[in-house]
């Protein structure tokens, strides 16, 4: 017996969790029960903790979400779909400076067969290709829940990515933004 009586970890964590409404613990928890799940089950779950990690200020958590995640697509042999999370994951590292992190999603991102950019001096104001294609969808005149829906990503994501844009190409508006891409 522990201090948490007969009861697994798991469920004494989601009983803590769901204690405080917060969408940092509600994702930690999600994220939790998807490195314990399989299959389908595993899937709502990693898809729920980037739902409720794209609320919140906790990148780091987020990006580490998205590594899970791809990591695991990649070992169901969905690599195509793990592009896309490892890519995110290696672009936020990356620009939080987390190199350890970056290296696995690197890593990651070669094993499914896609090769990461290497990010030099000359290259750190390039868009990255998700932040392009943003670009190109908010310079069309989507909002940042249709971009969402495009992409299959949050809107926080979307929102994230475009704040990078915006500095990277020295504009401040999506008017700016789609002078400067036309």
């Amino acid at each position: 017996m522990t201090a948490r009586g007969s009861r697994p970890p798991r469920e004494w964590l989601s009983e803590r969790t769901g204690a405080i409404s917060s969408a940092w613990l509600t994702g930690i928890d999600a994220r939790v029960r998807a490195l314990l799940s399989e299959s389908d089950v595993a899937d709502a779950h990693y898809r729920e903790s980037i739902a409720h990690l794209s609320r919140t200020r906790v990148r780091l958590e987020l990006a580490r979400t998205h590594l899970l995640y791809g990591e695991w697509l990649r070992r169901e042999r969905r690599r195509i779909d793990a592009r896309e999370h490892l890519r995110t994951a290696f672009e936020a590292f990356t620009s939080m400076g987390a190199e350890a992190f970056a290296r696995r999603a690197e890593r990651e991102l070669l094993a499914t067969g896609e090769h990461a950019r290497k990010r030099t001096i000359d290259t750190l104001g390039d868009l990255t290709p998700q932040e392009a294609q943003i670009s190109r969808l908010a310079a069309q005149g989507h909002s940042n829940k249709e971009i969402a829906a495009q992409l299959y990503i949050s809107p926080s994501t979307v929102e994230y990515h475009l704040h990078k844009v915006f500095r990277k190409l020295d504009v401040k508006s999506r008017t700016q933004l789609a002078h400067r891409l036309s």
